[in-house]
């Protein structure tokens, strides 16, 4: 999958960390994509990863697109790496408040043989003025034990 995407750091992978970073990439990255050309093609999708310092947690805010890469952008273009197998679950609700979804995540990924293999993907599926309104899907990538 192609994406446009902008990149922050977090000091750690939890929401309150997550939130004030991720927020501002995709104000940011539409305003940018706005200006470039291309149109977004689908969801916005987050991923994670560790910072290559080791000094906390990469952030990738992106936005599908059907465009090429280019010097010209502001912005990067990147094809997301497939994930072999994931573990799936539907949160409703506010980002800030995503902990119990993803600790039912897990326990889901512990009891059936599994054992996480990165971080999580969030595609969110409706991004509605209110926050608590959202639905987002967690997509983990999973190992077998």
């Amino acid at each position: 999958m192609r994406v446009a995407e902008l990149t922050g750091t977090a000091a750690s992978f939890e929401p309150e960390s997550i939130s004030p970073v991720i927020q501002p990439l995709y104000d940011e990255l539409c305003v940018r994509l706005d200006r470039a050309g291309p149109t977004p093609t689908g969801p916005a999708i987050a991923y994670y990863e560790d910072s290559p310092d080791g000094d906390g947690i990469l952030v990738h805010a992106t936005l599908q697109v059907n465009a090429d890469p280019s010097e010209d952008n502001d912005f990067s273009i990147v094809d997301l790496p497939e994930i072999d197998q994931a573990a799936t679950i539907v949160h409703g609700g506010s980002m800030d408040n995503v902990m119990p979804t993803i600790q039912t995540l897990a326990r889901w990924i512990d009891a059936n043989g599994y054992h996480s293999a990165g971080y999580n993907r969030e595609l969110y599926l409706e991004c509605r003025p209110s926050r608590d309104a959202w639905v987002t899907e967690l997509q983990e990538p999973i190992a077998t034990s």
